[in-house]
């Protein structure tokens, strides 16, 4: 069953990867990233070719995010994701934000969330909440909690859409004009208990209006 699922979500990675994608994470530093907080730089390594935040062992202090230091406006980001961490500990969750920005160390912004109760929400952090929740009847089939999955976020003007292992979890359409539509994207490491992320493969395609 593993390696159904393990099969399953590389067709759907393979299939959104096109040769105009540019890479986010060269695999062995953090270039073109920096962290919200730098007193938390500590939470955010590259490990074995991976990103990785948290060290699975200590409980997160604050939620932290690692952040590009370039902004996008209207593309599809992919990446691959596993989210670990012990439940009785605290919560263990983690979200990609994007469309976002920075302030006063605050990550203010959409964000893709990741995690038991949340897979495939599209939330507004720090700013308006919870603004869709995941449909994951079908994403059940190939979720892997605790293992690999693909996450895949296509902005193209006001409409969002979230997919894991190639299943649409989200469509929204963003209606109020004044809410910013460009902007950097964030790895969060949820506060809580013992989470631990990790991410690989992330690229993004810039597309037109």
């Amino acid at each position: 069953m593993r390696k159904i699922i393990f099969f399953a979500i590389f067709i759907a990675f393979a299939t959104f990867c096109r040769a105009q994608d540019v890479s986010l994470f060269d695999g062995h530093t953090l270039k073109g990233w920096k962290v919200s907080d730098p007193a938390y730089a500590h939470l955010w390594k590259v490990e074995n070719n991976l990103i990785t935040g948290g060290d699975g062992a200590g409980k997160i202090p604050v939620n932290s995010y690692l952040v590009t230091e370039k902004a996008y406006k209207n593309f599809e980001f992919r990446c691959l994701f596993r989210l670990t961490g012990d439940p009785s500990t605290g919560m263990i969750n983690s979200g990609i934000q994007y469309r976002s920005e920075v302030k006063n160390k605050d990550m203010i912004g959409y964000q893709a969330d990741i995690g038991d109760g949340y897979w495939g929400d599209i939330y507004d952090e720090h700013r308006r909440g919870k603004l869709v929740s995941g449909e994951t009847g079908i994403l059940k089939e190939t979720l892997n909690p605790g293992g690999w999955n693909s996450y895949i976020i296509r902005c193209t003007g006001a409409r969002h859409q979230l997919y894991i292992n190639g299943i649409k979890t989200a469509d929204y359409l963003e209606k109020d004009n004044s809410i910013l539509q460009q902007g950097v994207f964030g790895i969060q490491i949820h506060s809580g208990g013992n989470a631990q992320i990790f991410l690989k493969n992330i690229e993004i395609e810039e597309l037109p209006e």
